[in-house]
């Protein structure tokens, strides 16, 4: 019997944004008076001001031209997505010079040489890494440089492609998902919703641990079987030329001692990682500054390894031309993202669900908070866009069924952080499969049981909470 084959990436995103410009039809248009906020800095809804507005239904034309869009706006010359793809293109350019060095390639088989029996425990250190960064600034773009070093570890240790997309997406998704301090989401949504991002910590943290253990635990369980049977594998029809790819044919020899040349190139790649994270959580970094940094590590691999400049360029050429269908993919995803807001149904979407929510008696009202963010979140992938465009109706709202408002906020960000493991109109998550290579059905297979768990534990601690409070 034939298997069912699920469409590509870029025919499941062209397929929801052609479902999109349709709804635009559908849906009639509308939109909130808004007021400019000075706490957040940006312009939010007024709850009770929605009002139906001309309709602008979105035809074939738009939907053809969505992708381009969603690179930057036409109108205003803004970035929306380009600045993301060429960081996304300058990484492949960067690891295609890195991978001319076969320092990493040295590297990988060294650590499994000496971790030969606990490889296991990687594991669930690099996703406590990984949820750190979620936590802490919401690291979502900025984990996918992490896949070429991630994977091919994961790989050489016994297990396959699909654990290291799990170790780096799952691990920073659980921190996101907690978001204990995160500043493009919890603390915008705490603005939005006037009140402190202080406020309702210790729930944060709670989830950031359970979270953490429940995911660390479902990947190694999976990443055991793999190991012990490869026929275990979801991605085993590919593992052979998985491990070609991104072991690019490593001989035995390799275990050998690092030469000096290659440990000074791999502490030059840990110190631009390093560089990376710390200007992106302190010094409020980029993509602008984030591709530079890649741009002059290059360099600095190239003269380091000895290349000619001939050498270097061609080698950071070929490791783009790898990346572009991943950019043409981040492109369509924010392009659906546009065809709704274009067709201004995005605040008649917000209306329906503040009608809904009405007069629910609490317990009620702030699982049903968590739910309607959820399905928000999958046509607003981005946190800080669906935190001022929701908190200042959902707040308000709350407190009519004397809901605090800090728990609206961790609703919110839960809700944010976990469909994003998930949902095809994420350019983070359609890149980060894309990168592994892995059928965005075959993710589907995998993480399903994982976020329906984690779906209930947060309901489960929002009730629990909410009980207590009242």
């Amino acid at each position: 019997m034939n298997k069912i084959k699920l469409p590509s990436v870029y025919s499941i995103l062209f397929i929801l944004t052609a479902i999109i410009a349709g709804l635009t039809w559908i849906i009639p248009a509308g939109q909130y008076d808004v007021r400019f906020s000075e706490t957040i800095g940006k312009e939010v809804p007024i709850v009770n001001t929605y009002k139906e507005i001309e309709s602008s239904p979105q035809g074939i034309i738009d939907v053809l031209t969505s992708p381009i869009k969603g690179f930057y706006d036409p109108q205003t010359n803004q970035a929306r997505a380009i600045d993301v793809a060429l960081f996304v293109l300058i990484i492949g350019g960067f690891f295609g010079v890195v991978n001319q060095s076969k320092s990493i390639e040295c590297g990988i088989l060294q650590i499994t040489y000496k971790l030969q029996g606990k490889e296991i425990w990687l594991i669930p250190i690099l996703m406590a890494l990984f949820a750190l960064g979620g936590t802490l600034y919401g690291m979502a773009e900025e984990t996918l440089p992490f896949y070429a070093i991630v994977i091919p570890i994961m790989i050489a240790a016994g297990y396959d492609s699909l654990t290291g997309v799990a170790v780096v997406m799952v691990g920073a998704g659980i921190g996101t998902l907690a978001s204990t301090l995160n500043p493009f989401a919890t603390i915008i949504a705490s603005n939005a919703a006037q009140i402190s991002f202080a406020d309702g910590l210790e729930l944060r943290v709670i989830l950031l641990l359970l979270g953490w253990v429940m995911c660390a635990l479902y990947v190694m369980r999976y990443a055991k079987k793999v190991k012990n049977n490869p026929e275990h594998s979801l991605v085993a029809s590919q593992q052979e030329t998985d491990k070609v790819y991104f072991l690019k044919q490593v001989e035995e020899s390799t275990q050998q001692q690092l030469s000096l040349q290659q440990k000074l190139i791999l502490i030059l790649i840990l110190f631009t990682f390093a560089i990376m994270v710390v200007g992106v959580s302190i010094f409020g970094w980029w993509m602008a500054e984030m591709s530079a940094l890649f741009l002059g590590a290059t360099l600095f691999v190239g003269i380091a390894s000895k290349m000619g400049e001939s050498l270097i360029a061609k080698s950071f050429i070929e490791g783009a031309k790898e990346m572009l269908g991943v950019a043409f993919i981040i492109a369509l995803a924010r392009g659906l993202v546009v065809i709704m807001d274009d067709g201004n149904i995005t605040h008649s979407l917000l209306h329906y669900c503040e009608v809904i929510l009405s007069d629910l008696p609490p317990v009620l009202l702030i699982n049903a908070i968590y739910i309607v963010e959820a399905l928000l979140s999958f046509l607003i992938p981005s946190s800080s866009a669906l935190a001022v465009l929701t908190m200042p109706i959902l707040a308000p709202l709350a407190d009519f069924s004397e809901v605090p408002r800090e728990l609206v906020v961790t609703a919110y960000q839960a809700a944010s952080g976990l469909p994003n493991l998930v949902t095809p109109t994420s350019a983070i998550v359609m890149g980060g499969l894309a990168l592994g290579r892995i059928p965005y059905g075959t993710w589907l297979k995998f993480v399903m049981p994982l976020i329906l768990t984690l779906m209930a534990m947060v309901m489960v601690l929002l009730s629990i909470n909410l009980l207590f409070f009242i």
